[in-house]
């Protein structure tokens, strides 16, 4: 007896692409001895004005915990400066380095390059499509309509 071919969910197609996703950007960006979080971070920070520390998780949908783990690291690279933030005294700017600017250029090209590689890959109408149902997907799970019971 042959057993069917089962479909693939669309959390196993999402969390299977996601993590071949980051195993190639964590493969690009330790070429030059960082990491993929390293090169969210460097592109998430406004490389003229700097970016609050508080603004930074939520802008690159990370914990507080595993940020403060990636900040403290490039701190040590040389990637990143903190100052004091001159709108709130209790908080604190991030600022790029001269080498945080370098590897910031080297991250958006690995963005760009994905980027590239797959709208060479992928028509535009099948992006469109893609886009529309990865929104609906985040509207979905932000309005709480897949497992409240209202």
């Amino acid at each position: 007896m042959q057993e069917k071919h089962k479909e693939k969910t669309i959390d196993y197609i999402l969390r299977s692409t996601w993590m071949n996703v980051s195993k190639m950007y964590n493969e690009e960006a330790g070429k030059k001895g960082s990491t993929m979080a390293t090169g969210f971070a460097l592109i998430s920070i406004d490389p003229e004005l700097g970016t609050p520390s508080t603004a930074l998780g939520p802008k690159m949908g990370m914990e507080a915990t595993s940020l403060s783990r990636t900040l403290k690291a490039m701190e040590q690279k040389g990637l990143i400066e903190r100052k004091p933030n001159p709108e709130d005294g209790r908080g604190v700017l991030i600022h790029l380095t001269e080498f945080g600017k370098e590897m910031r250029i080297f991250s958006k090209e690995v963005v760009l390059g994905f980027d590239q590689a797959v709208q060479k890959n992928v028509s535009a109408e099948e992006l469109e499509t893609f886009k529309k149902v990865t929104n609906t997907i985040n509207e979905l799970i932000n309005s709480k309509k897949i497992y409240d019971s209202e």
